[in-house]
């Protein structure tokens, strides 16, 4: 219990500023999350919800008298939302990577789908805005509303294996990090900043096995699983 004590108090000062351990080791695996999804692999998931879990308690600072006594509602909720959407992409890449080394084939949302993400996200913004601002979440709160929406179906595409996923994750750390730094959640912000090279290099790396699948050549680091059961999701 003590070990854990430690773990939850465990704070690293730099200069004036204090970052709690739980915020860096949390982003850690939230890193590693994202790598395992580059790399197509199912285990990605649960290594992200063990991320999801440490995040949510240095989010809600207040709850848990942290030394950066501010709420971010939308990021804290999102961790839920994380945990839960992550379920269902484990088990859809756990059904669909079968005894292959790879749990999805990368392919591009259909025009109607790349409508609803739009829309979802600019519709789903704007309704959870006076919500956030209601339950007195860090302003400016549709910033926060903006992290949360864009999180939801960045996550949801992953778990279809659609490439625009990475893109969303795109618009998501560039609203997040001016946010992040804003409310001096520091190690976050800078985790922010590098996910938005990281899934941009993650958005080339899954166009690129998409095209080379379409015209039928092997990709050495990405080639398609071994299971000739597996089979790209159907509409």
């Amino acid at each position: 219990m003590n070990v854990l004590t430690w773990l939850f108090d465990a704070q690293l000062v730099i200069g004036s500023q204090t970052i709690l351990w739980r915020e860096i080791i949390g982003n850690a695996f939230g890193l590693a999350c994202a790598v395992g999804g580059m790399r197509r692999k199912a285990w990605a998931w649960p290594v992200g919800i063990i991320g999801n879990l440490l995040l949510l308690t240095v989010f809600l600072g207040a709850v848990f008298h942290t030394p950066n006594p501010v709420n971010l509602l939308g990021q804290a909720g999102r961790q839920i939302m994380f945990i839960i959407v992550s379920i269902y992409g484990w088990a859809s890449w756990r059904r669909h990577a079968g005894g292959g080394d790879f749990a999805v084939t990368p392919r591009w949302a259909s025009g109607k789908q790349r409508a609803f993400l739009i829309i979802a996200l600019l519709g789903g913004t704007a309704l959870l805005t006076p919500i956030f601002r209601m339950l007195e979440s860090y302003e400016p709160v549709w910033a926060d509303a903006w992290i949360f929406v864009g999180s939801l179906l960045a996550t949801y595409g992953m778990a279809r294996g659609w490439v625009e996923f990475w893109l969303i994750w795109v618009a998501v750390d560039a609203v997040g990090v001016p946010l992040l730094v804003d409310a001096g959640y520091y190690a976050s912000a800078f985790m922010y900043l590098f996910y938005g090279a990281f899934t941009l290099t993650g958005f080339f790396v899954w166009w690129r096995i998409n095209r080379r699948a379409q015209i039928g050549c092997p990709v050495p680091l990405t080639a398609e699983p071994r299971d000739s059961r597996e089979t790209p999701d159907k509409e």
